[in-house]
């Protein structure tokens, strides 16, 4: 036998000879080609299922049972390497070890006397003691929030009290909801409990239980969709315009399951898509639900913007480009994942090579970003053209360059791909200072749907419950 191949079975031509082992060599470099794709998926599945993902900071559910424990071994850390603070007092030098910061002036103060006790106020000789000074130590102090009922009482008016006819009354002011025990404080509360300070609605629940207030998640459930699909829509309508108006927006979207949707298995995906854009100053951000991520999304939620659009490398928002006559900018963070992903799909005997080399000069020009981003938007696309596009036009002469050589299939000839492919989208930031060099900031308020298929299917309307604020259909 030799490679499978029975020596009888041999030609004694040499040139047929020569040729058989072509095709052997050829299928041996084809497998072993194949095993090294097969490979490095699986050293990429395993850091995506195992390791820490860079775009991704650690859970604050991490620290939850030991978080006072860690904070206080942190300051005691912190307060031996704080630098003493000398202070004068009463003609000579005292030191100090840190420096505690003052209360805010505009929290109102409760002033609590402490005094001598009457016999304490008198000298050995019988003498009384008389005030001198004071000496002042500030405690800051928190009232649990009050509970109370607003009784809305509307006054009748009649001619007489015996005659019912032509009676009038006050008439109730405009509620958020009406015909809802709901009043505007309580209602604003409940939505910055939950959506500014993630606090559930069943800890809401809980906590209102507490001091015997009998108020079901489900209600509150039901005021959040009314607040978001009613009361807030006029909100929403004015932000979209402003969002439109302003000429730059960027988007992303991010993948969901619903369990009960009309013409969809259970099993599929949906999509949360969300724009950010307006004044850099007070962002505008929207989400809009669809079960669909077709290219119809995007030219619905573009409808007459003109400008530049900020996405990552999909397809999608082609067809909203074309039909808007839009600027398309690409996201450079998403070219630098896929160098990312190469250096995890080689293992742990990984050698130095282009992905590293590709990751050192993506970091200049984040440096670059980084010391740009006081600027004015004209000041930093001067600074730009001045620092980064020199380092843009080393990148294209390095692609170039190596990118031939390199298999397509592979970890590294995709990443190479994404680059060259999308490569006249990620210089448009330089031609605009008021885009950014990536779309991160957009990946990051999207972020608050990325958890929901890790935690299982939702029904479409608690998924209306949780984003109610900012899901338009």
């Amino acid at each position: 036998m030799t490679d499978g191949i029975r020596d009888t079975a041999l030609p004694n031509d040499i040139e047929a000879l020569k040729v058989l082992i072509a095709v052997r060599d050829a299928t041996i470099e084809r497998l072993t080609r194949h095993a090294e794709l097969l490979q490095e998926q699986l050293n990429l599945a395993i850091a995506r299922r195992y390791s820490a993902r860079s775009e991704k900071g650690p859970s604050p559910q991490m620290g939850l049972f030991d978080e006072a424990e860690v904070e206080a071994e942190r300051e005691a850390l912190a307060a031996e390497e704080v630098p003493e603070v000398e202070s004068v007092v009463a003609g000579h030098i005292r030191k100090a070890r840190g420096y505690r910061k003052p209360l805010p002036a505009a929290l109102p103060r409760v002033d609590i006397i402490h005094e001598l006790p009457e016999e304490a106020r008198l000298t050995p000789d019988g003498q009384p003691l008389v005030v001198i000074g004071e000496e002042v130590s500030e405690q800051l102090d928190i009232v649990p929030a009050t509970i109370r009922v607003l009784r809305h009482v509307r006054l009748k008016y009649g001619v007489r009290k015996d005659d019912a006819s032509g009676v009038k009354i006050a008439p109730l002011p405009p509620q958020p909801l009406p015909k809802t025990l709901a009043s505007p404080g309580l209602l604003a509360h409940i939505v910055v409990s939950k959506y500014q300070d993630a606090l559930p609605l069943y800890r809401q629940e809980q906590i209102l239980t507490r001091i015997g207030v009998d108020l079901p998640r489900a209600t509150m459930a039901r005021w959040m969709v009314a607040l978001g699909t009613e009361t807030a829509q006029p909100l929403v309508n004015l932000l979209r315009d402003q969002l439109l108006a302003y000429g730059y927006i960027s988007m992303d979207e991010t993948p969901t399951q619903v369990l009960k949707e009309p013409g969809k298995a259970a099993t599929s995906q949906s999509y949360l898509w969300v724009q950010r854009g307006g004044p850099p100053e007070a962002p505008i951000i929207l989400f809009d639900y669809d079960p669909s991520r077709s290219q119809e999304v995007p030219l619905r939620l573009l409808a007459g913007f003109t400008g530049i659009l900020q996405t990552d490398g999909y397809a999608g928002y082609c067809a909203a480009v074309r039909a808007q006559g839009l600027i398309h900018a690409g996201c450079l963070a998403h070219a630098r994942r896929r160098f990312d992903e190469v250096i995890k799909s080689q293992g742990k005997h990984r050698k130095k090579g282009l992905a590293e080399e590709a990751l050192a000069q993506i970091q200049k020009l984040y440096a670059v970003e980084k010391a740009a981003r006081p600027l004015s938007p004209e000041d930093r696309q001067q600074y730009r053209a001045q620092h980064a596009k020199p380092l843009w036009d080393t990148l294209r002469t390095w692609l170039d360059i190596h990118r031939p050589g390199v298999p397509p299939q592979s970890a590294l000839g995709r990443a190479l791909a994404y680059l060259a492919n999308e490569w006249d989208k990620l210089v448009v930031y330089l031609t605009d200072g008021r885009i950014p060099i990536d779309n991160n900031a957009t990946n990051a308020v999207n972020g608050i749907s990325r958890v929901i298929p890790r935690h299982g299917l939702f029904r479409l309307a608690r998924m209306e419950r949780d984003f109610g604020l900012v899901v338009r259909h």
